[in-house]
């Protein structure tokens, strides 16, 4: 299964968020916030039962339930949340993010619309995990190498931890950075100029294993998912490894990294 196959089967078990009991205004909040993640907002009303209430689903399948207070942490202090905290991050008096109880509960998360810029941000914090933990693989796909070497002062940096082993991946567009800090793997296929990912296998530590993989459906915009599920981010490296590495088309070593994906 490739790695755009992949974002397909996870984008079929798209989840269901099942609002019930609740002020529509409820779901229509919730909407507003899922709007960049692929998860469906459904609402129902029941003769009985507890009111203000949301089931997660997946395939049919029960996932998790909380109240809509949890969901919605300034909903009951007569506050907008998506004022407070615009891009449903932070705090507001419920002290979390907007949704927090059922993203916990998304192995793998959809979401729609990633620009540039999002990537970036969510790219870093895979690589800031892989900097922190200092050990094991990480894996990261750049479009092409005129990309890549715009990263080159950051993965320089990464490729420089004694006990992590990194491995960057681009379409053969541009010239490869002089490195030998870790290895690029030039890639003759369309997945590898059509897809971003980042993958760190957590250095010994299912608990520490994530992945970003996308792919860029439009220009700019970018469709796929997070995935914290070790079988998940196990595959995504397997997949790489298997595909691009020793066995695929290489460049070799090189000592770089960058800062920018632009």
């Amino acid at each position: 299964m490739s790695l755009i196959e992949l974002i397909a089967g996870v984008e079929a078990r798209e989840p269901t968020l099942t609002v019930f009991n609740a002020d529509p205004a409820v779901a229509e909040e919730l909407r507003a916030h899922f709007a960049d993640r692929s998860v469906r907002i459904a609402e129902e009303r029941t003769d009985e039962g507890p009111e203000g209430y949301a089931v997660l689903s997946r395939d049919g399948e029960f996932v998790t339930a909380v109240a809509v207070d949890e969901l919605l942490p300034d909903a009951g202090d007569g506050t907008d949340a998506s004022a407070s905290d615009p891009a449903g991050e932070g705090g507001g008096s419920g002290g979390g993010r907007v949704g927090e109880p059922i993203l916990d509960h998304l192995d793998e998360t959809m979401f729609t619309s990633y620009s540039r810029d999002d990537m970036v941000a969510a790219s870093r914090e895979i690589e800031d995990r892989a900097w922190r933990v200092g050990d094991g693989e990480l894996h990261a796909g750049f479009q092409t190498l005129d990309v890549l070497t715009g990263e080159a002062d950051t993965y320089a940096l990464l490729g420089g931890k004694e006990r992590l082993e990194v491995h960057a991946y681009a379409a053969n567009e541009g010239e490869p950075p002089d490195v030998e800090q870790y290895t690029v793997h030039v890639g003759e296929t369309a997945e590898i100029r059509e897809t971003w990912f980042v993958a760190y296998d957590g250095g010994g530590y299912d608990d520490a294993k994530c992945a970003l993989l996308a792919e860029e459906r439009a220009p700019g915009e970018f469709f796929g998912f997070w995935s914290y599920d070790p079988e998940t981010v196990d595959y995504i490296i397997d997949y790489l490894t298997e595909r691009y590495g020793t066995g695929g088309d290489e460049t070799g070593a090189t000592d770089d990294v960058g800062g920018n994906r632009e």
